[in-house]
């Protein structure tokens, strides 16, 4: 049987190309559209983004918190004998902080009262040291006068003893005695108006001393009254108050230290009266205005808690420009560094009130930079005070010092009665037990100078 031969099986015929490629295109059109759907949803969301929040607020996460932070410092010095407030403490204005050792101040107290009852009895001796001049003065008038009279007499003689004197009458050493009592005479004369001058001089020089002025108006009498003034301040300034109030900080005194007038013993914060400083840089400063809103978010509460305020105002320069070392950019190695500026701003009372904040926090402040009516350099003086206290002014407010200098006074003088003034002073209820002791220390002065 003749082998039958085996055909090859025919190859299958190829796909179409046409249907694979355009699946594939559209696969990838399908990808660029999604692409630059996604690129047109980012350009108009940045769009949007830019008109709704970014081209209508400025916003820095570089603010924080900032306060007065006083300093309590003696103004006299002396030895701790109370610390009345610790770290962390509230207290109030007048609230006594620091006491310091009353003793050294009640014996200079004592000293100037005792120097002016001192000055008010060498004042009156100069007052009656008038009378005393006038009588000197008509004294030495008297001895002119008798000086005169013997010079006349004595002229007298050697007129009648010359005629007599070539026949013989008087002798020679009679007549010389005479001459010599006449040259004696005009030297007594002499010397007489001498002492005259020099005591109408003496007496001229009292009365400039004396004259248009009463005993208790007398410029050494009104310097030792001063002096006593000074040192009843002096005592009332062992206890130290609290200016405003506000929380103790850094209290660095303690008992029995030995501090020196003007040296920091403790700070105290008004955290009432805080602001922030908002670091902003250059190139967000040419929107910001005085007096926009500003919207704030402390780290300390969270975005739970939104603070508002305004803008008080932008510094006269960049933080770099302020600081201890300035930067020196007129060098060969320079490198450009964004440079920030502080801007305060001011909280709304009432929210601080409720939402305490402390100084030294982190901020994110953001500005409402739409309206641009506002000004971006101050230019009007401020009119009230920035702060104020009144606690050091009241220190005699009931008037004990005067009262004990017109009592000095009063008594030094010897008169019988005190004027209405000094009677309703003395008759005043010192209000602190340094007045008391003004009283107390005026009193045995007074006895004092009746002892002696």
């Amino acid at each position: 049987m003749a082998e039958e031969k085996q055909e090859p099986a025919p190859a299958a015929a190829p796909a179409a190309p046409g249907p694979q490629r355009r699946a594939q295109k559209r696969k990838r059109r399908k990808a660029l559209s999604i692409v630059a759907l996604v690129v047109a949803l980012g350009a108009i969301a940045y769009t949007a983004h830019y008109f709704l929040i970014s081209a209508r607020y400025e916003s820095t996460d570089n603010a924080y918190v900032q306060g007065n932070v006083i300093q309590i410092t003696p103004q006299v010095s002396g030895t701790v004998l109370a610390i009345n407030a610790e770290d962390t403490d509230f207290v109030k204005a007048g609230q006594t902080l620091v006491k310091l050792d009353p003793a050294d101040a009640h014996i200079a107290l004592e000293q100037a009262e005792a120097q002016l009852a001192q000055t008010v009895r060498e004042v009156r001796t100069l007052y009656a040291n008038n009378s005393t001049l006038e009588a000197q003065v008509a004294l030495r008038e008297a001895d002119v006068a008798r000086a005169k009279s013997d010079v006349q007499r004595a002229e007298d003689d050697i007129a009648r003893r010359r005629p007599l004197l070539a026949t013989g009458a008087v002798g020679k050493e009679e007549f010389n005695h005479s001459q010599s009592q006449l040259a004696v005479a005009k030297s007594v004369l002499a010397a007489a108006q001498s002492a005259v001058v020099a005591a109408r001089e003496q007496l001229a020089s009292n009365q400039v001393m004396t004259s248009g002025v009463s005993v208790d108006r007398h410029p050494a009498v009104q310097r030792a009254a001063a002096r006593v003034r000074e040192a009843y301040l002096a005592l009332q300034r062992v206890e130290l108050p609290a200016p405003v109030d506000g929380t103790i900080a850094r209290r660095s005194v303690q008992l029995g230290q030995r501090v020196q007038a003007g040296a920091p013993l403790m700070s105290l914060v008004p955290l009432k009266q805080v602001w922030v400083d908002a670091n902003f840089k250059e190139p967000q400063l040419r929107r910001l205005r005085i007096d926009q809103p500003v919207t704030l978010v402390a780290d300390l509460y969270g975005s739970d808690v939104e603070f508002h305020g305004r803008v008080a105002g932008l510094s006269a320069g960049t933080g770099s420009a302020f600081s201890l070392l300035p930067a020196q950019n007129a060098t060969g190695n320079w490198i450009k560094v964004v440079q920030r500026v502080p801007v305060r701003i001011e909280l709304d009372p009432k929210e601080l009130a409720a939402h305490p904040l402390r100084v030294g926090l982190s901020m994110i402040a953001t500005v409402d930079v739409r309206d641009q009516t506002g000004k971006s350099v101050a230019d009007l003086p401020r009119t009230i005070p920035a702060s104020h206290t009144s606690v050091f002014t009241n220190l005699d407010a009931d008037g004990a010092a005067d009262a004990a200098v017109e009592r000095i006074i009063a008594a030094q003088l010897g008169t019988a009665k005190a004027s209405p003034d000094v009677k309703a002073k003395a008759a005043r209820k010192p209000a602190a037990p340094v007045a008391k002791s003004v009283a107390a220390a005026s009193g045995a002065a007074q006895a004092d100078t009746k002892a002696h």
